[in-house]
């Protein structure tokens, strides 16, 4: 959480200014966790009267995080530093050897020859960033604490043409407030982040083509009350991205996001048994697009495709639309160096459409994506 993360990983990526306004901010820590994640996206294009349906290939992707924050100077220093490295995100579907994976689809010549195009694009997308933050805090006073992290990104991107890597820079900004006891408030902004991919796909049929995509800037607010004597941690954080300014999801047209989480732990044996639960919400940031013309094309970085295509790419290809998720988990105090955390989340499912002319200009075309995901996820930390 923004105002009170229970680990280093955490207080890293959610807020660096939180390292100094811990129990433990006189200790070093270490946290290492592995997370399996477990999406289930599917498609359907119905072109006329006929229906293509298709299942992404099943793949659990295992992440790994890990995160370390230790106090610089003695017992009474203000100042911390902490490290971490994670996969923030991911993004892809595989349809290949699917109903819809057809490259001969369109035949404009009638002839055996040709020449052909596909019935959709995006049959394959791949989308990996990891990002690294090297970060530090300064406690202003017993009440107020700043932060600071570095951003690196390693970004990795295939569309079937071959893996195109990339890396990104970035800032994070962050302060911690705790002026009534079992009050927190924290507020973190995040500068927006670019990676561009040289010859990653052919957009216009000219050549392979570069793709840049930006982590957008985004700012958080969290509000953390611990009660019946510190057993009881309630927080509720709220987020704004702002996609419609990030370069290639604006191309997409992405509108901005809101997203609000509330997170509730319980200490069932005091300081030794910790029972968590989560619900998060954000608003799907693709938007719907309905009655596009026969023969109409859209641009994408100075690049002219047709729109059919275009839509095709934006739904079937990248459907980041899963908009609830609920997460429960456990945490045990083995001692009072080491803790085993234990962690669920389920993403519910959602769909979305879009309709408008074919390819051929003669016909209705319909894009529908579904997702709904899953991941366990296990930790330990070493004080």
């Amino acid at each position: 959480g923004v105002a009170s993360p229970q680990d280093a990983v955490s207080a890293v990526f959610s807020n660096p200014a939180a390292m100094c306004l811990s129990d433990v901010c006189s200790q070093p820590q270490l946290d290492a966790a592995l997370t399996i994640f477990m999406p289930e996206p599917s498609t359907s294009i119905k072109i006329g009267g006929t229906t293509y349906k298709a299942e992404s290939d099943d793949s659990n992707y295992f992440i790994p995080a890990l995160g370390v924050s230790f106090p610089l100077g003695g017992d009474t220093s203000r100042w911390r530093m902490g490290f971490a490295a994670y996969g923030i995100s991911g993004l892809g579907v595989d349809y290949r050897n699917s109903d819809i994976d057809n490259d001969q689809f369109y035949n404009f010549s009638g002839t055996p020859a040709g020449p052909f195009a596909p019935l959709a694009a995006g049959v394959y997308t791949d989308l990996a960033i990891a990002k690294f933050a090297p970060s530090i805090a300064y406690a202003v006073s017993p009440d107020l604490s700043l932060g600071a992290s570095f951003h690196v990104d390693y970004a990795t991107l295939d569309l079937g043409d071959g893996k195109k890597n990339d890396f990104g820079f970035g800032i994070q900004l962050g302060a911690v407030w705790k002026q009534i006891r079992d009050v927190s408030v924290g507020l973190t902004y995040i500068s927006p982040q670019s990676t561009t991919f040289d010859d990653v796909t052919d957009f216009d049929g000219g050549g392979a083509d570069s793709l840049e995509l930006e982590i957008p800037q985004q700012v958080s607010l969290g509000v953390a009350w611990t009660g019946l004597e510190d057993r009881l941690l309630v927080e509720l954080d709220g987020r704004w991205l702002n996609w419609s300014n990030a370069a290639g999801y604006d191309e997409f047209d992405w509108e901005d996001q809101w997203v609000i989480g509330l997170g509730v732990q319980y200490s069932i044996i005091p300081k030794k048994l910790f029972l968590r639960a989560g619900y998060n919400y954000g608003n799907n940031p693709v938007k719907e697009h309905n009655g596009w013309k026969p023969g109409s094309t859209s641009k994408v970085q100075g690049k002219t495709m047709p729109t059919y295509y275009y839509e095709s790419f934006r739904t079937v290809g990248f459907p980041a639309i899963v908009e609830q998720h609920m997460t429960l988990g456990l945490g045990w105090a083995v001692n009072e160096c080491l803790v085993v955390n234990l962690g669920w989340m389920h993403g519910f499912n959602n769909s979305m459409s879009g309709s408008g002319s074919d390819l051929s200009g003669t016909q209705q075309a319909t894009f529908k994506s579904e997702l709904y995901e899953d991941s366990i996820e296990l930790g330990l930390t070493w004080r």
